[in-house]
């Protein structure tokens, strides 16, 4: 007979593995379908310092790590694959990964959102060496230097404003002559004296050596910069659900705090779900919610 598992977890992050460590405790059968390493986005991270417990901070690839080691010693199983695509209707879900099928009870979906890149060349090459996609995991690195930022929006103007009581000097670069963000950032913004907004503009250009040294704009002005940080909104990775689960405007999808989708026994946790903060801290939070429901769900079998 085919295996089946009490619980799939699509997505080893933060959130994916909270949900494993959880449902092995509890003794359910539990798997984590990772196509990469453990950690997600958190595992590009140099350094993790606003995760309770740990007072030195922690490289984001080592607090993934310890989260998966965590579900393992409970008996929790990772599955190296790419998910290729997943029927969630009914008791049993297949979920088709690039190493076979497997079946399951319950599924977590756990994958994420990545950042929406510039499209630069080299831009992938110089992540972590100037390019940066979170102000307040990298920020910390450019004190007394000078960063840019790219974006219009709440995110963008948040990202200048909290690099600016660490930067000696922030350049804000839209593509249009207003923001989109709300008037009390805006506000802000003009308060600062070290911020400089450049309208109608956008980068076209990484200049670099070994890091980032400077930036070259859309009119074809250079300017000297230790980091670049991208802020122009994030890619939920929720495509292959479409169709089967509801999503909102931005390919989010729809799940309240107690993690449930519109599908019995699926459940969506950490950044792919619709939530108003997304930090590791609340990753975390989601991945133990969603085991309570899926028990609760799985004993009404």
């Amino acid at each position: 007979m085919e295996h089946v598992y009490d619980m799939i977890v699509i997505g080893g992050g933060p959130a994916g593995y909270t949900s494993a460590l959880y449902a092995a405790r509890a003794g359910l059968d539990v798997a984590v379908i990772e196509r990469m390493s453990a950690g997600g986005q958190m595992a590009v991270t140099d350094r993790i310092d606003n995760y309770s417990g740990f007072d030195e901070g922690i490289p984001g690839f080592e607090l993934g790590m310890k989260m998966q080691s965590g579900a393992e010693k409970f008996g929790a199983v990772t599955k190296y694959a790419e998910v290729q695509s997943a029927e969630l209707e009914g008791t049993l879900k297949k979920i088709v990964t690039s190493s076979g099928e497997l079946l399951s009870r319950t599924v977590v979906i756990a994958t994420g959102a990545g950042p929406r890149e510039l499209g630069l060349e080299r831009e992938e090459e110089y992540v972590s060496r100037g390019v940066h996609y979170c102000a307040h995991c990298d920020g910390r690195f450019y004190k007394n230097k000078v960063v840019a930022v790219v974006g219009g929006g709440n995110s963008a103007l948040e990202d200048a404003l909290y690099l600016s009581r660490l930067a000696s000097k922030v350049y804000l670069i839209h593509r249009r002559d207003s923001f989109r963000a709300s008037k009390i950032y805006v506000d802000a913004l003009e308060k600062s004296e070290n911020i400089e907004f450049l309208a109608n503009s956008s980068v076209s250009e990484l200049i670099a050596d070994e890091r980032v040294t400077g930036i070259r704009l859309s009119d074809g002005r250079e300017l000297e910069v230790n980091g670049l940080f991208v802020s122009i909104g994030r890619k939920p990775a929720s495509e292959i659900f479409r169709g089967q689960l509801d999503l909102d405007a931005g390919g989010y999808i729809i799940a309240d705090e107690s993690t449930r989708t519109n599908i019995a026994g699926v459940y969506a946790v950490g950044d792919v779900r619709t939530k108003p903060l997304r930090q590791v801290v609340t990753a975390v939070g989601d991945g133990a919610v969603a085991v309570h429901f899926a028990e609760e769900y799985l004993s009404g079998m």
